[in-house]
């Protein structure tokens, strides 16, 4: 296996290396891990999100697997690095993360088989498919500003080659307490399924992103908070959520809102069933 990241060196974004605890350019300069200044580690043309793919989180919700996966897609502008924050917007109280494994595209990729799609895949990464659940009542058919609002992808910290998916555990931590432990083996559809039923009708670039699905355990995080996601072999891309200052609640366009669905959705599951109650406003 070998790890490439990308980092700001000396003002340029710089493919970088892994050697140990630090990172080496191609001309030779070399950074402590723990100083750079990461970037995401690819420049997808596209990223896509499977729905639901972890069996447990399947049954947190008491829901059941359609025959085939169904997918969503975030835009590019939604990327933001290891070490990098996370914006929840004024007026909004359901900032989600979902610890994942990435699949990063190698080489052009339409029409292959699952049996051939690893083929095609340069290797993994670790994601955080962060979800603005205050948008859900309006856009839960598309997920746009549910899952695409700025810097909802953090993505990092490097790209990971030869690594094999199977059998790896997944774990989230919100500051320093484990709040997801899955596995990649209790996916219904593995990696190469993901990229082959995809590339049936979408064409997959070089770069491209697939977001495989996220264990149980989803919750709500704060302004202050930290979260990381651990996944064996891929390391541990740590992301800080901060307040946002945009005119979100704006005098135009839907509002945030919290309805049962939102609520639900948020905590993981029917909360009115459960003896869960949705959080006071501050």
């Amino acid at each position: 296996m070998a790890e490439y990241r990308r980092i700001l060196l000396d003002g340029a974004a710089t493919e970088v290396r892994r050697d140990g605890e630090h990172l080496v350019a191609g001309d030779g300069r070399r950074v402590g891990i723990a100083e750079a200044v990461h970037l995401p580690p690819v420049t997808p043309s596209k990223i896509i999100a499977v729905h639901l793919n972890h069996l447990s989180r399947v049954t947190e919700f008491g829901a059941r697997l359609p025959p085939a996966p169904t997918y969503f897609t975030k835009p590019v502008s939604a990327l933001v690095a290891h070490g990098g924050t996370v914006v929840r917007p004024p007026g909004c109280r359901y900032l989600n993360y979902e610890g994942e494994v990435a699949i990063v595209i190698g080489r052009t990729c339409r029409g292959v088989p699952p049996s051939r799609a690893g083929g095609y895949i340069a290797g993994y990464t670790i994601a955080n498919d962060f979800g603005l659940h205050d948008f859900r009542d309006t856009d839960a058919g598309s997920m746009l500003r549910v899952k695409g609002s700025d810097t909802m992808a953090p993505l990092g910290p490097g790209l990971v080659t030869g690594w094999d998916f199977r059998g790896k555990r997944l774990r989230t931590y919100v500051n320093g307490r484990l709040a997801q432990d899955g596995s990649t083996d209790e996916m219904r559809w593995d990696m190469h399924y993901l990229v082959a039923d995809i590339a049936r009708t979408i064409t997959l670039c070089p770069g491209d992103v697939l977001l495989s699905g996220t264990p149980a355990g989803s919750r709500p995080v704060q302004p202050g908070d930290v979260v990381d996601v651990e996944v064996d072999g891929l390391g541990r891309l740590t992301s800080h959520v901060v307040a946002g200052a945009g005119p979100v609640a704006a005098e135009f366009g839907a509002q945030p809102s919290e309805s049962e669905e939102v609520v639900s959705t948020a905590l993981g599951g029917d909360w009115e069933f459960r003896g869960i109650r949705p959080p006071r406003r501050a």
